[in-house]
């Protein structure tokens, strides 16, 4: 659908600029003449074309990833979607409403290529997974599952809950990690100060006076000076580990291996495990009330977890659904979830409600993660904190110890 740039007068009589998506000029003057406006220059944008081509391009390919920012402006625009539906407004006129009100450039250029299509006759489910970097896979298959059942705003709206619970869970252990994070990043500075600038100092004064200095001294001394002279070898040494160490979680054997490693990490890989169960939990049970078949459902959610162990098990157990089998008895056999959340499905699967069960085990997790974040943060400050302060109290006590010779000398 073209885009529009216009000039109109307000009925204040001030000039007022903007963009509007319509199908042809006389359209876009309609339009703007029902908000009162009186056109006096329009034209098809170029401008906005492009940004939308190019924008469009760099979706499909994926160039953009998700985000913190995205992510919530896409909750937002698809619980307010869910409502326009549910008040009987066609979906393409939700679109436009959405599109109106979108917060920032991109996302509302992001609703207008997927109106455009919607308008052509692609489905919606369809129109979002071209942009990848705003529209999970799980959020196109949710939404094609509406599409199919005519459920469409009950979907978008169990969908807009599931993204928005999601987000507590990721914000609550990001803000448990940052008073730890705070910490350690002031004993840094703390540290980097008084070896790079008062230890050389009074390092001089010590040299200067021609006595042999304790170990700690001497330790102390070294380190400062090697920071002092090779501080750039230092930095490009921690740039270049980092670089490796992103190589080798790309690889699926270095990712399967980091992810055993720290779910086997006391306090944090409990956390970590109860955080990815939750997420399996919420995400199954809401994919599965929204009509997605199971093996969909098992496959999308596969990719939501975050943690390669718990993936390769839900891929065995996809497998061994396709062969006949049920959810519960791979994945007991699996070893990688919890034994009370392969009972639980068991349970669910006999009785008919799994999607209920695992509503059930969701909400437990939520609040075990919530536990698990309060355990951790109780388990990291007194560490940090005596760390930090074993680290400073020993740079003091080498800087004391020549000086307390040096009293005796005078003494």
């Amino acid at each position: 659908m073209p885009i529009y740039e216009y000039k109109a007068l307000t009925p204040k009589g001030s000039t007022q600029k903007g963009i509007v998506d319509a199908d042809s000029a006389r359209d876009a003057r309609t339009q703007l003449r029902k908000k009162k406006l009186l056109v006096t220059e329009i034209h098809e944008s170029q401008k906005g074309m492009k940004r939308g081509l190019t924008l469009k391009l760099r979706k499909i390919q994926g160039a953009n990833t998700p985000n913190k920012k995205r992510n919530e402006q896409v909750a937002a625009a698809t619980r307010q979607l869910a409502s326009l539906l549910g008040a009987g407004i066609p979906l393409i006129e939700g679109l436009r409403a959405i599109i109106e009100q979108a917060p920032d450039r991109e996302i509302e250029q992001v609703f207008r290529d997927i109106r455009e299509k919607v308008s052509t006759g692609i489905s919606f489910g369809e129109a979002v997974a071209h942009h990848p970097a705003y529209f999970s896979e799980l959020y196109s298959a949710m939404v094609k599952a509406g599409e199919a059942s005519g459920a469409l705003d009950k979907v978008l709206a169990k969908l807009a809950n599931y993204l928005l619970a999601q987000s507590r869970m990721r914000n609550r252990v990001g803000a448990a990690m940052i008073y730890p994070m705070i910490m350690i990043a002031v004993g840094i500075l703390v540290v980097a100060i008084l070896i790079t600038f008062v230890v050389p100092k009074i390092s001089q004064m010590f040299r200067s006076r021609g006595k042999e200095l304790p170990l700690p001294t001497e330790i102390l001394i070294g380190t400062s000076d090697f920071f002092v002279q090779w501080w750039w070898a230092v930095a490009l040494g921690v740039a270049v580990l980092s670089l490796l160490f992103n190589w080798f979680l790309r690889i699926p054997r270095g990712r399967l291996l980091w992810d055993t490693f720290i779910l086997k990490l006391p306090v944090f890989g409990d956390l970590m495990l109860k955080q990815s169960v939750g997420r399996f939990a919420t995400t199954f049970s809401t994919l599965l009330g929204s009509g997605v078949p199971v093996i969909q459902s098992i496959q999308v959610t596969k990719d939501t977890l975050g943690n390669k162990v718990l993936e390769n098990a839900l891929q065995k157990i996809h497998d061994h659904i396709l062969e006949g089998a049920d959810i519960a008895t791979p994945m007991r056999l699996s070893g990688a979830f919890p034994p009370v959340v392969s009972y639980m499905v068991a349970v669910g699967e006999q009785a008919g409600n799994l999607e209920e069960v695992l509503e059930q085990v969701a909400q437990t997790y939520e609040e075990e993660v919530e536990l698990a974040t309060q355990k951790m943060t109780t388990v990291l400050e007194p560490l940090i904190i005596v760390l930090l302060a074993g680290i400073v109290a020993g740079i003091i006590l080498s800087i004391i110890l020549p000086l307390m010779q040096i009293n005796k000398i005078s003494g």
